[in-house]
């Protein structure tokens, strides 16, 4: 499989427009005629990388356009970075956040540049937009890959104790059962690291949409709820099961996500309910991870339905305080372009598909990222609920370390985090809350 390096017309169109255009359009042309970005992105590994490789290979290609990258923390304190330069008109001209519910707390009506219909789209697969829109409107550009959330495994323990990949909760506990009688851990957890402990629910959300496909817009109207949806607590019923029948290995309480991906790449676990994202930044010290491990979607009831959560990427969008739009509409018209994946292939290994026509996977792609593309171009996916609907609580992952602690009941868990999102969904002003 050979990535493409095809630019759509109208995407050409406006780089070349942009670029003739920008040094007099824009407000900041230097004396020598360039034009300086300022380029806000947050602070993890992974996205550092990106942003790098794509403003690298941005530069090359636009020499009269530079990009100063700045960084902010992440978690909230990102969030509230975000929010306050947005609100005082601080904003830098193109910047890196969240898409699907937590861009709709940025008021992108008010504050963002509006990009419908605009060239800069070209090439953006059209499911996409939904995650990066609001009342219709769209905001932002795809930055990165979409990343599976599901179990990531070890594929040479599946073959030493021949094993398949299992399309049911069922068959998944069964290979768990034959995992542990040869001495290995089945499912590895990493509690100290308390966000890991969400993925076997907020990964389990395309079941719960198979069997209820109005879940999202239900919950969001305070109409449905996850104790009493059984498809939807069954997230909380695998974790209190995988605790119950002893499958995590001693001290997951204390262990962390790094630890966890190492036993993984090691063949000491067989199972991580993670994010596919966690696997291209441990390539550098572990390379087999690229091969020995694979991934699969949480596994529901039906197995002629079987099919996986993905987390859309990022989104890359325009203030309406910036003074120079034609340079910044020029970046992100490149970074929703196979050029940019085609770059971004060589520098950072994706962890999953581009949501950018014509973009492949290279063909030294990781296995997982691999995995992930077949469920994408079979139509077995559906996003995150987080992508969704805009209703999720702060302390799910509390709640998670806790029932799969065996420290709270499945039910009484699932009865927790309704509790717990109603207090956001009355601050957003949610009808029927």
């Amino acid at each position: 499989m050979k990535t493409s390096h095809r630019v759509s017309g109208a995407a050409l169109a406006v780089l070349v427009m942009a670029a003739l255009t920008s040094c007099g359009s824009d407000s900041g042309t230097a004396a020598d005629g360039t034009v300086t970005l300022k380029f806000l992105v947050d602070n993890s590994q992974a996205t550092v990388d990106t942003a790098k490789a794509l403003t690298d290979s941005f530069m090359k290609a636009n020499p009269n356009i530079k990009i100063e990258t700045e960084i902010r923390p992440g978690g909230s304190e990102g969030d509230n970075i975000v929010k306050t330069r947005l609100s005082t008109g601080d904003m830098s001209d193109v910047f890196w956040y969240n898409s699907g519910s937590l861009l709709q707390a940025l008021n992108p009506g008010q504050t963002l540049v509006d990009l419908t219909g605009d060239a800069v789209l070209a090439d953006v697969q059209k499911d996409f937009l939904p995650v990066v829109s609001q009342d219709g409107k769209v905001y932002g550009v795809p930055a990165g890959t979409a990343m599976g959330g599901g179990i990531l495994y070890n594929r040479k323990v599946y073959d030493q104790l021949g094993l398949r990949v299992p399309k049911t909760w069922a068959e998944f506990m069964a290979n768990n059962d034959k995992v542990k009688a040869a001495g290995i851990t089945p499912v590895i957890g990493t509690f100290k690291d308390t966000w890991t402990s969400q993925l076997l629910v907020l990964g389990d959300y395309y079941n719960v949409q198979a069997a209820v496909p109005t879940f999202a817009q239900d919950y969001t109207a305070n109409k449905a709820k996850f104790a009493t949806t059984p498809a939807a607590q069954a997230g909380f019923d695998h974790l209190a099961e995988v605790h119950a029948k002893g499958l995590m290995q001693e001290g997951f309480g204390s262990a962390v996500a790094d630890q966890g991906m190492k036993m993984l790449a090691e063949g000491k676990g067989a199972h991580y309910p993670m994010l596919s994202a966690m696997l291209p930044p441990l390539l550098a010290t572990m390379p087999q991870a690229a091969t020995d491990v694979g991934f699969f979607g949480i596994p529901g009831t039906d197995p002629a339905k079987h099919g996986a959560t993905i987390w859309e990427p990022a989104g890359l969008y325009i203030p309406k305080t910036t003074e120079k739009l034609e340079a910044a509409k020029t970046f992100l018209a490149y970074v929703a372009s196979p050029a940019a994946a085609d770059a971004l292939n060589k520098a950072v290994p994706p962890a999953g598909p581009y949501r950018i026509s014509g973009a492949e996977l290279p063909e030294d792609a990781i296995q997982a990222a691999k995995d992930l593309q077949t469920y994408v171009d079979e139509s077995r996916t559906a996003p995150a609920l987080e992508f969704l609907s805009p209703v999720k609580g702060p302390s799910l992952e509390q709640i998670t370390v806790a029932v799969g602690s065996g420290l709270t009941s499945p039910a009484e868990g699932a009865a927790q985090y309704d509790k717990d999102v109603e207090k956001q969904a009355k601050q957003l002003g949610l009808a029927g809350w």
